[in-house]
């Protein structure tokens, strides 16, 4: 009997001890996910602050003092309720504020982003205004030009997405172009709209720091600037979209360049850049609304949409991504108003769609 009660009494001691380290490394764990947790918090505050419409002079002062508070509140307040309300209530009044900034158009821009885009539609006509075509002698010596031009909405045939790459394989930058009759295109590139002697930063990205941008351009312009003069990775592929679905994602398209004309809007490196306003203009129409890894990481984008049928199937990936390169094309065509149509001779894929639906 006494022989039982020891044994049974050292495995409820074994039993207790292994709860008790099992709750300490559960607690260890809770405390470290709360810290990283308030840790993003603070560091997003503090940048929010840094890269805010402050004066310049009062920004680091302003977010060294959020930063410092912050800790001290989260670490010396001795009651947690205050703690946590203290805390709370200095971010709530950062996000607030952060919230409120507006964006503007009246900025100081740089020249080849100065002229916002717009359109008229009346009833199967378009009328484009400002449609850009940059001279470049270089990436950063260029002469500003634009023009207007009017296309019949009957005669749109087709949509390209156009995949930038450069540095890394992993990360693109997007543009889709719209096909009309007679090789006659239109292409779009969403883009941050820079002021003067302003460079992009992917951290002052995330922080309202430059206006959204439709610019819309002549394909001589967007498409030679990066394959001419950046030596940027270019490839177009011709999307598979029935005619109804093209012209309702360029209409989208019209509809949202024509807003930013009378309502500013920020872009955002998350959440409102290249890629998440195309998926926004397509996604309607996409018949495979899932999300996958490769919209965040873009430069592999092509490999999504050629596994969701999106885009020509008749050759293997590798085999179409290196024929839909169009540097080699793009440097050797003449600038001229066949630019167009001649970087996209003997592309696979490239078929009319109105064409195939007769």
């Amino acid at each position: 009997m006494a022989a039982n009660e020891i044994l049974n009494s050292e495995g409820s001691t074994a039993a207790s001890g292994g709860a008790g380290a099992f709750r300490a490394v559960a607690g260890g764990l809770v405390r470290l996910l709360k810290a990283i947790f308030f840790a993003l918090l603070i560091g997003w505050g503090t940048l929010a602050i840094y890269y805010s419409n402050l004066p310049s002079w009062a920004r680091p002062i302003v977010a060294l003092f959020f930063a410092i508070g912050s800790i001290a509140a989260l670490t010396l307040i001795k009651s947690r309720p205050r703690r946590l309300l203290t805390f709370w209530a200095t971010f709530g009044l950062v996000l607030l504020w952060w919230e409120l900034i507006p964006p503007r158009n009246d900025r100081d821009w740089q020249p080849d982003l100065g002229v916002l885009p717009w359109a008229e539609i009346d009833g199967n006509r378009v009328t484009f205004h400002n449609i850009r075509l940059c001279n470049y002698r270089g990436e950063r010596d260029f002469d500003v030009a634009h023009y207007d031009r009017t296309f019949d909405l009957d005669t749109l045939r087709a949509a390209d997405l156009f995949i930038v790459t450069w540095g890394s394989p992993h990360i693109a930058h997007t543009m889709m172009s719209f096909a009309f009759a007679n090789d006659q295109y239109v292409c779009f590139s969403i883009e941050t709209r820079k002021e003067k002697g302003e460079d992009y930063s992917i951290i002052k990205g995330f922080f309202r720091q430059y206006e959204l941008m439709y610019v819309a351009a002549d394909e001589r312009d967007l498409v030679r600037l990066r394959t001419n003069f950046r030596n940027e990775q270019v490839s177009v592929y011709r999307l598979r979209a029935e005619p109804a679905t093209v012209r309702a994602v360029f209409l989208g398209y019209l509809e949202s360049m024509n807003s930013l004309r009378e309502r500013p809007e920020w872009y955002n490196a998350l959440t409102s850049n290249c890629l998440t306003n195309i998926r926004g203009h397509t996604l309607p129409y996409a018949v495979n609304k899932h999300w996958d890894w490769r919209f965040l990481l873009n430069g592999h984008l092509d490999e999504l949409i050629y596994e969701r049928g999106s885009i020509d199937t008749s050759l293997p990936l590798a085999e179409l991504k290196a024929r839909s390169l169009i540097n080699a094309k793009a440097k050797s065509v003449p600038n001229d108003s066949q630019f167009s149509k001649n970087i996209r001779d003997n592309l696979p894929g490239m078929v009319d769609q109105s064409a195939a639906q007769k």
